[in-house]
């Protein structure tokens, strides 16, 4: 009846993982409860659910990438707590414990936090800074946020209901098959990926189409936002790079589920074809997380120096070199795996090229700043701790590429110093700086700056204390993923790299403190105008936070910096000489539901529930069919009414008069 699941999938082994587990389960309690006695699950449920707009999907997503930043924190620091004090000792977690917890926390960071998070700053800006009303396909919109959530809600479970996996995140055969991993841990990993790459799929899609056909009249390629042009790319890259990863976890489930061989080589099948499928998405995977912090830097730099970005050709050209070349130079991942000479030269040569591409972008952003009115605003200090920690990140990142230095640093702490540079000081800090910079933007106030600049100050000293003692770590030979050492030159180092791991605590929590700050003096941070920081691009043209349809007439684009060029032009702030009808999407609870069934269904073939899955799988036909047949899926707004929205506006969205719908 119930499969594999029994009693002792309970958390009995750990006292510290029954903890975890409680905390989980009464957190969740606890905001049910909240949101029972609030009597808010009304408005919860047509307000924002079931939304298919784009701006409430995107702020949706943000909110699960926070969440799961906290979850995935709490790993870290139990990681760096353990490693501190483990010289001679088992120190307090036990080897399957901690191996989970490594494998959940690099899973939580690239698959729940970085990419919702991407993601969200996409949805929430991106139709907004092309000009257009919606994006091309709201309920894929939709459906992708709920996939995204079903798959995180998988690996949270994890914590409750049996175990994660211990295969690292990477989940490299022979370990994470069933020989060798015989638990549900993997497929709990196996069916979070899976259903999380769908929805970051139909992301990927969704943003394609929207940017190639959504584009105000007038706005050519060459006119975007930076921001958007690394949306593009973007897009471009997890279209082509998630279903190398979605055949590498499919693959993987077959031979776990019904005894195949693609990756035991002693059956016939290949390891190292598991190894290529994993980075052939991984690679570009850190540029899917990059470029969009790329973007956001841009943006920033431009508005808080008061120029138009220096090199903007050069700096789109880049990021099309950099999105081209992130998806040819897998290899150099595993140079050690034994590849011919004529391989590995092949790919040393080619690695370092990536560089390029991004030491132009640094180099405009500079020169942007160069002579600028520069204000040190929370994005912008995010801005710049991101320049100054990027480039060392990036010389390690060179280091790495070149063949010989890679034998001797490959698995070393060396390699995790390297990735959290690229991951934290490169992608968290941009996403961090997008959203202070577009947050008034959502919710029509700003943040608070003084809390703002404490947890950017905490993030940048934990960073470096946190990841400067494993790159010497790594010269000195310690291996990663070690529960426990006996070389008492390594204690003093990873002691530094706890207390840089309190820091960062310390910038989380001031977060936290910022937003709560922010919204108890909501009306004192109000943003008078769409416009708090005197930006450069069309999402400031609108409201704050803006109408449901964005832009009541839809703008024309004459150039780079669209609404900078009409504030000098003089036509900022006109009203058209009349409103007309505008079409919008209707809400939708389909999504919900089929993200809701992709979780039963993914948690009963986890647990080999064979009649929960048919439930499942079912239930997401079901909700799939039904919005196929939903014939009338959008209202009609009526001209009266969007004069009347914008009437109550603090500021009309500004347009040339008789600008066309």
């Amino acid at each position: 009846m119930l499969g594999k699941l029994t009693i002792d999938a309970l958390p009995f082994y750990s006292d510290i993982a029954m903890g975890g587990a409680l905390i989980t389960v009464l957190g969740a309690l606890g905001v049910v409860a909240l949101i029972t006695w609030l009597g808010q699950w009304r408005y919860l449920w047509t307000e924002w659910l079931t939304s298919l707009d784009h701006k409430k999907i995107g702020i949706m997503y943000v909110t699960l990438a926070l969440v799961m930043l906290v979850r995935g924190f709490i790993d870290a620091m139990m990681m760096r707590t353990q490693q501190a004090v483990a010289l001679d000792s088992h120190g307090y977690l036990p080897p399957d414990h901690f191996d989970q917890i490594f494998t959940s926390h690099a899973t939580i960071m690239v698959f729940f936090v970085a990419m919702p998070f991407l993601v969200g700053l996409f949805n929430v800006v991106v139709p907004q800074q092309i000009g257009a009303r919606d994006v091309a396909f709201p309920f894929m919109s939709s459906v992708s946020l709920w996939l995204t959530a079903s798959g995180a809600a998988l690996v949270m479970i994890s914590l409750v209901i049996g175990k994660f996996s211990t295969a690292g995140w990477s989940a490299y055969p022979p370990y994470s098959e069933a020989q060798f991993s015989p638990g549900v841990g993997v497929d709990y990993w196996i069916w979070a990926i899976l259903v999380s790459g769908v929805g970051s799929m139909l992301a990927g899609i969704n943003l394609l189409v929207t940017i190639v056909k959504r584009r105000a009249p007038g706005m050519r390629l060459m006119m975007m936002p930076l921001f958007t042009w690394t949306a593009l790319c973007t897009g471009i890259l997890i279209v082509f790079a998630f279903p190398a990863l979605t055949v590498a976890a499919a693959l993987l489930g077959l031979d776990r589920y019904l005894g195949m061989h693609f990756f035991t080589n002693g059956d016939g099948g290949n390891v190292m074809n598991y190894v290529n499928l994993f980075w052939i998405w991984g690679h570009p995977e850190v540029y899917i997380l990059l470029l969009p912090a790329f973007g956001v830097y841009s943006e920033v730099v431009a508005t808080f120096s008061g120029k138009r970005l220096f090199g903007y050709e050069s700096l789109v050209y880049a990021t099309a070199v950099t999105a081209a070349l992130s998806l040819s130079v897998w290899l150099h991942h595993f140079f050690t795996m034994g590849a011919s000479p004529d391989v590995n030269a092949f790919f040393g040569r080619v690695a370092p090229l990536i560089a390029v591409p991004t030491g132009v972008t640094i180099f405009d952003w500079l020169f942007t700043m160069y002579r600028g009115r520069v204000q040190f605003s929370v994005p912008m200090l995010f801005t710049l701790g991101f320049i100054v920690t990027f480039v060392i990140g990036g010389m390690t990142g060179v280091l790495l590429a070149v063949a010989p230095a890679d034998y001797l640093m490959h698995n070393t702490t060396f390699l995790v110093a390297h990735f959290h540079n690229m991951m934290i000081a490169g992608a968290l800090f941009g996403y961090l700086a997008g959203y202070q910079y577009w947050f008034p933007k959502a919710f029509g106030f700003r943040l608070e700056e003084k809390w703002g600049r404490r947890a950017f100050w905490a993030w940048i000293v934990g960073f470096y204390l946190a990841f400067v003692p494993l790159y010497i770590l790594g010269f000195m030979g310690m291996p990663q993923r070690l529960e426990r050492y006996y070389v008492a030159g390594w204690q003093p180092y990873l002691i530094v790299a706890e207390l840089g791991a309190l820091f960062i605590l310390c910038g989380v929590t001031f977060l936290a403190i910022q937003l709560a700050v922010s919204i108890r003096d909501r009306a004192a941070l109000a943003v008078s105008t769409g416009d708090p920081w005197n930006g450069r691009t069309l999402e400031w043209a609108t409201a704050s936070p803006p109408a449901a349809y964005n832009f009541a007439v839809v703008p024309h684009v004459h150039g780079i910096d669209a609404w900078w060029a009409m504030k000098q032009a003089g036509t900022a702030g006109h009203r058209p000489a009349r409103f007309h009808d505008i079409i919008m999407p209707d809400d939708s609870s389909a999504g919900v539901v089929l993200g809701a069934m992709s979780f039963v269904f993914a948690f009963a073939m986890i647990w080999q529930i064979w009649w929960l899955a048919g439930v499942g799988g079912l239930g997401m036909f079901a909700a799939a069919l039904s919005q196929t047949f939903r014939d009338h899926a959008e209202h009609r707004i009526p001209a009266s009414e969007v004069e009347a929205i914008e009437n109550r506006r603090t500021m009309a969205p500004a347009l040339a008069p008789g600008a066309p719908t």
